[in-house]
């Protein structure tokens, strides 16, 4: 006969779920302690490290900055969550509502956006998200004839000047910030706005600069800048929200330049997915000023510097990067673990998700700047921001 058990005896016991640690401390004094940890004393790395070595726990309750004195209605209260295996819950657009959620807890005022409450501030249960979604990716879709010769014609115009530049002996090297920059913001216009700067000289002018202007102005309050010293940054930087009436006029302009020269993508918004006229010019700022032109402003300087020989950078990275680490079937089963897009390299964007529309847009885009750099030089050098060195390339 088969020995029987009860199902008490062998039901696993599951164990009763841990209190998080971690403490906000008192009101006022406790979001201000931690905002000069995170900003001044410690650093935003070794603020999280700390608290998890002190809590023994990669899970812990914190305060995050912005905070006190002057940030109405913003909770600096959270969990943070600091280890790999939980932190891919924090995408699952079923377990985490991302409404008003991009920076932290801080959610700049939408007069930033004309008004409008832009997709990336939506969370997927919204009735709005999908269609915003939806438009931002039909409008990826229609660039993509252009986007490639667009891109490559920048990157040529860049490089021309900056090899003068090199030419001219300036001391330092040659700066690639503002060309880049200059690339960036004249091909994304004319690819995701369908809209030339040319047309208009002002925005060809200083359209990048304003851009930069109202970036800083929604990032600042939650950013360790270390263009001051300090206590001044947190005093002038940290204790309150910009307002936009800084770069209202600025904004403006970039809004009539869209409505006049970028018709054909405002129609796609307007006719293809049931948005107001002004619904669809913010989205599309939003998409071309944040996303677009904010996320290459950071990330393709960091590229060059990768790619040209810096080498204070490359010794800084000796020993975190692992060139070889994605390769192979081990290397690719990593990919699950890799999250730069607003969710998984292994997931894909969709009308239902928050994962950046662009995200293969971005990796071609890369690519191609590396490969432009590599076909036009046998060498280059960077130091900090600066080309030091452009050896062009010997037809062979």
């Amino acid at each position: 006969m088969l020995p029987s058990f009860s199902p008490a005896a062998t039901a696993v016991a599951t164990p009763p779920p841990k209190p998080i640690p971690g403490g906000y401390g008192a009101p006022v004094l406790g979001p201000l302690r931690d905002r000069l940890d995170y900003f001044w004393f410690q650093g935003p790395e070794e603020f999280f490290r700390r608290r998890a070595a002190q809590y023994r726990s990669t899970v812990f309750r914190a305060n995050i900055p912005p905070t006190f004195p002057f940030f109405v209605g913003v909770n600096p209260r959270v969990v943070a969550i600091v280890d790999t295996a939980a932190f891919t819950a924090l995408f699952d657009p079923e377990l985490v509502d991302k409404r008003d959620c991009l920076i932290g807890p801080y959610n700049p005022s939408d007069s930033f956006t004309g008004g409008t409450r832009v997709g990336v501030y939506l969370d997927t249960e919204e009735p709005e998200h999908e269609r915003t979604k939806a438009f931002a990716m039909d409008l990826l879709r229609r660039s993509s004839r252009v986007w490639a010769p667009e891109f490559l014609e920048g990157v040529d115009g860049m490089l021309a000047a900056i090899e003068s530049d090199l030419a001219a002996g300036k001391e330092g090297g040659a700066s690639f910030l503002v060309p880049l920059q200059k690339c960036i913001f004249r091909f994304l216009c004319r690819a995701v706005a369908s809209a030339d700067p040319a047309a208009e000289d002002l925005v060809d002018r200083y359209g990048l600069f304003i851009l930069d202007v109202w970036l800083g102005l929604q990032l600042v309050p939650t950013q360790k800048i270390g263009a001051i010293p300090q206590p001044l940054e947190e005093l002038l930087l940290h204790s309150f929200p910009f307002p936009s009436i800084l770069v209202k006029p600025g904004y403006d302009l970039l809004y009539r330049f869209v409505e006049k020269h970028g018709a054909a993508s405002v129609a796609v918004g307007v006719k293809d997915h049931g948005m107001s006229d002004k619904d669809a010019i913010n989205n599309i700022l939003f998409l071309l000023g944040f996303n677009a032109f904010g996320g290459f402003s950071v990330f393709l300087p960091f590229l060059i510097l990768q790619a040209g020989k810096d080498a204070a950078l490359r010794a800084k990275l000796r020993d975190e990067f692992v060139a070889d680490r994605f390769v192979g079937a081990e290397g690719e089963a990593l990919l699950r673990y890799v999250y730069w897009s607003n969710g998984p390299e292994t997931g894909e964007p969709t009308k239902g998700n928050k994962q950046c529309a662009a995200k293969d847009v971005v990796v071609a885009t890369a690519c191609m700047l590396v490969a432009e750099l590599f076909r036009r030089y046998d060498d280059f050098e960077c130091d900090g921001t600066s080309f030091t060195s452009l050896q062009k390339r010997q037809p062979s």
